[in-house]
């Protein structure tokens, strides 16, 4: 009987392993580090965060970080709801009433805004107004946590250029009425531009205005116009508006200056520091030298209204009854306010006509609207501190 032999062209072999390759693990963290800057959003970064222990290393040293806050809870009950919260106000509210009221519609709660308590810090709670939002994991309805700015950023240690946007601007206003301001901070103001106009008009508007003013609308701004300020100016209110936002606009600048202290002491590495808000109604500008003097000289401040004090301020104005920009925006009772504090204004006769600084404060049509404004005639008022 004959012997079974194996077939040795039979043979079974294992298959080999096949090792998957994770590409993202063959990119050098500086390239990682690049994508993470292009992203900037902190709760975008968040999730970046749990997707691996690399990306959990490297998020921290994010040089380009953004922080929208959501809401503002009131400090008077943590625990409301963000459309409850909506109707809390600020530490102005009851100054413009007395001052103002009826002219502007009050402020938002901007002085409870950017400052954690303390000892709620510590304790590790989440109480400051100024609420961040990240959804848990999970996903389940109202599963979303709110933390302050600046228990946001504590975990970053590398920021250079800061960017925090506020869910609305500070000061409420009338429809078709334009506010903007940009100002400039150290240890105080630096300086501070404001524009605003009583009304704006877009040029379907303009060619068809129902509000009986439509033969404003076709004028030659430049015909018999000699750049004074028309009497009526002084008689039907319009400067007791404008003098309304140029003190909202310091006061709101000034109190945005005062919260974001805890911010710039904890982060030393910060290039580049803006305060915005969602509306474009006012802007905070800080560069390194500027973060550097706050640090290094004492902050005069007010505990009570939570702001920086604003020194003796010299003022230049401009004003145009309308102004037509090139794409047929048309800003009736366009105002400029240039500031500077009033020590400033002692210098050398070439700096005092450098309005430079005032030209590029704003973006465009806007930046159109201050280089007009400037040709005009200049009328110069001084404030004392406040």
């Amino acid at each position: 009987m004959s012997t079974l032999r194996p077939d040795p062209t039979c043979r079974f072999y294992p298959e080999p392993e096949v090792v998957e390759i994770d590409h993202f693990d063959r990119l050098p963290d500086s390239l990682l580090l690049l994508v993470f800057n292009r992203i900037g959003d902190v709760k975008a970064l968040g999730r970046c965060c749990v997707v691996s222990r690399r990306f959990h290393s490297l998020v921290p040293q994010v040089e380009n970080v953004v922080v929208r806050v959501d809401c503002v809870i009131s400090d008077d009950d943590s625990s409301s709801s963000a459309a409850s919260s909506d109707k809390s106000r600020g530490p102005f509210l009851n100054l413009f009433r007395s001052l103002f009221g009826g002219i502007v519609k009050p402020l938002q709660a901007l002085g409870q805004l950017l400052g954690p308590r303390r000892a709620s810090l510590s304790s590790g709670s989440s109480s400051s107004p100024l609420a961040v939002g990240s959804e848990d994991m999970e996903g389940e309805q109202g599963g979303v946590t709110h933390h302050s700015p600046t228990q946001v950023l504590k975990n970053f240690n590398e920021i250079r250029f800061l960017r925090i946007e506020l869910p609305s601007g500070e000061l409420g206003i009338d429809d078709g009425v334009l506010l903007k301001w940009r100002a400039d901070f150290g240890s105080t103001l630096d300086n501070c531009v404001i524009l605003g106009a009583s009304s704006v008009l877009h040029p379907r508007k303009s060619l068809n205005s129902q509000d009986g003013n439509s033969d404003d609308s076709c004028v030659n701004y430049g015909s018999d116009d000699n750049g004074s300020i028309p009497e009526s100016f002084y008689t039907n209110g319009g400067l007791k508006l404008r003098v309304v936002w140029t003190i909202s606009s310091l006061i709101a600048a000034s109190a945005r200056h005062y919260l974001l202290q805890p911010i710039i002491s904890e982060h030393r590495t910060l290039d580049h520091l803006v305060l915005t808000d969602a509306d474009g109604q006012g802007v905070l500008h800080m560069n390194r030298d500027q973060l550097e003097e706050l640090r290094v000289k004492p902050l005069s401040a007010s505990s009570a209204s939570k702001r920086t004090l604003v020194p003796a301020l010299s003022m230049r104005l401009w004003y145009a009854p309308h102004i037509e920009l090139p794409n047929g925006v048309v800003l009736k009772g366009a105002t400029l306010v240039a500031i500077r504090p009033s020590e400033q204004s002692v210098m050398g006769k070439k700096e005092m006509s450098d309005l430079s600084w005032v030209s590029a404060a704003f973006e465009e049509p806007y930046g159109t609207a201050v280089r007009m404004l400037v040709k005009r005639r200049t009328y110069c008022l001084e404030m004392n501190s406040f």
